[in-house]
């Protein structure tokens, strides 16, 4: 990377921009930032030393080296508009990670949903194998209060986000792809196109270096069989039988701690053992196989990674249970795709196996409710009741033709009501919650408050 002294990011208060701060700072360069409105990230990266500004003004900017923006961030941004009438470099994020991580050998980990749990999983490995990684995930990492650090190991672990094709700009040692599904549709028409994102994704794979591929999902199969008909290294992990895998899971059961055990097997071996995640979920138990292939392949002791494993607490927003009240459970989840949303609610029938279970579901991004409205429809089967939050429209206008109350009367379930703001919804669910529920608060943008209030309620009742 450039020797910079001073980097502003516009945009600040975002997973991948607040990541990139952290490291930068970590590397000794002064970073300041703005977002447009408050949240107790923006607390937390000021605590560390980061000058940042609730708004958006010119005065801002102040005289730096480089502007980088959040791609929500639109070009006529006043920021932006001050950095290049004062002739400073304007940088989106995919126009950064490459300089970002030159030097590194770089692990990045892609996939349409588990990345950033294999993300926290093998940082936190690397870092009790005493490696010193860099790392950058989509979350907050339990263990760490963190999102990114700045380390002095060779490694840089990233998580990849396939979302406007970002992890074009990574030449990884190790690429790392949990599942290929359609997604973002306001980006790739269909899946065909997702699919050859994941195939140009994994051309950028440096010489001599490996791909790490999920055998249990056909089209990420598909593209790692591509890769290694092209002679490239291939390791292949999952759940089911075949020949050429590297790790298998069997046996996989909850446990004690809230999480899920499984034993592991290693290519065509014995069982090596089990592990006892403290995360819960039958998909984070074949999570946790990727985490075992790249370590095998720098040379970290299965014991070591293990222990690793058996101590990671899980990250932000991916089941977090937010407390109890009333002896109701309030559970936060990022899950804002059908696939996600199956399993959130699988695992939490396995989690609470007597407890009622209510989901409290804010769909994201008109776009991508009308391209996968069917599977959304379906998606609910697990649930006791369902609530439908108004759509979080995120960057996409609306035009007021898709409602909370539309997408609940055409829910394929039996107890479906849509909200018509979000403070409804908070009423609806405590209105409806008794003691023995498991609320569980669906979605990739304001859920979290939602979940919150909620549990404020809940509280407030008690006492």
């Amino acid at each position: 990377m450039k020797n910079y002294d001073h980097i502003h990011i516009v945009g600040i208060g975002g997973a991948g921009m607040s990541a990139i701060a952290r490291v930068l700072r970590g590397r000794g360069v002064t970073v300041s930032g703005s977002d447009r409105s408050d949240s107790p990230l923006l607390a937390a990266l000021q605590a560390e030393g980061i000058t940042v500004a609730v708004g958006h003004e010119a005065a801002n900017v102040g005289s730096p080296d480089l502007v980088l923006a959040s791609s929500a961030v639109p070009d006529d941004n006043v920021e932006l508009q001050a950095a290049r009438q004062q002739g400073v470099p304007v940088l989106r994020r995919p126009q950064f990670l490459g300089e970002l991580t030159e030097g590194y050998e770089v692990i990045a980990v892609a996939g349409a949903h588990g990345k950033t749990t294999v993300t926290g999983m093998l940082s936190r490995a690397l870092l009790d194998a005493g490696r010193d990684p860099t790392f950058i995930v989509g979350g907050v990492l339990a263990d760490l209060h963190t999102n990114a650090r700045a380390g002095r190991g060779p490694f840089f672990v990233i998580e990849a986000d396939e979302y406007k094709n970002t992890f074009l700009a990574l030449y990884p040692q190790i690429a790392v792809i949990t599942n290929i599904e359609f997604d973002h549709p306001d980006v790739f028409p269909s899946l065909r196109f997702v699919r050859l994102a994941f195939g140009d994704f994994v051309d950028n794979i440096r010489p001599g270096g490996m791909l790490i591929a999920c055998n249990d999902d056909r089209v990420a199969h598909a593209v790692a069989a591509s890769y290694h008909a092209n002679g490239g290294h291939l390791k292949l992990y999952g759940r089911h039988e075949g020949s050429g895998l590297a790790w298998r899971a069997v046996d996989i059961h909850p446990n004690e701690l809230g999480g899920i055990t499984f034993t592991a097997v290693p290519g065509d071996d014995a069982p090596r053992g089990e592990i006892a995640l403290r995360v819960p979920g039958e998909h984070n138990a074949v999570n946790a196989l990727a985490v075992l292939c790249a370590t095998d392949a720098l040379g970290i002791a299965w014991e070591q990674v293990k222990a690793s494993l058996e101590q990671f607490h899980g990250v932000e927003r991916r089941f977090e249970v937010l407390g109890t009240a009333q002896d109701v459970v309030v559970v936060d989840d990022y899950a804002h795709h059908p696939t996600q949303i199956r399993a959130v609610l699988h695992t939490a029938r396995q989690r609470y196996p007597q407890r009622r279970v209510i989901a409290a579901w804010e769909p994201h991004t008109f776009s991508r409710i009308r391209a996968l409205h069917d599977e959304f429809m379906s998606a609910f089967a697990e649930a006791d009741h369902v609530v439908v939050l108004p759509i979080y429209a995120a960057r996409e206008p609306d035009d007021g033709t898709l409602t909370a109350e539309d997408l609940a009367a055409h829910l394929d379930h039996p107890a479906a009501e849509g909200a018509a703001s979000l403070d409804d919804a908070i009423s609806r669910l405590v209105r409806l919650s008794r003691g023995g529920d498991v609320i569980l608060l669906l979605g990739a943008g304001r859920e979290r408050y939602v979940a919150q209030q909620l549990l404020r309620n809940l509280q407030s009742i008690a006492a």
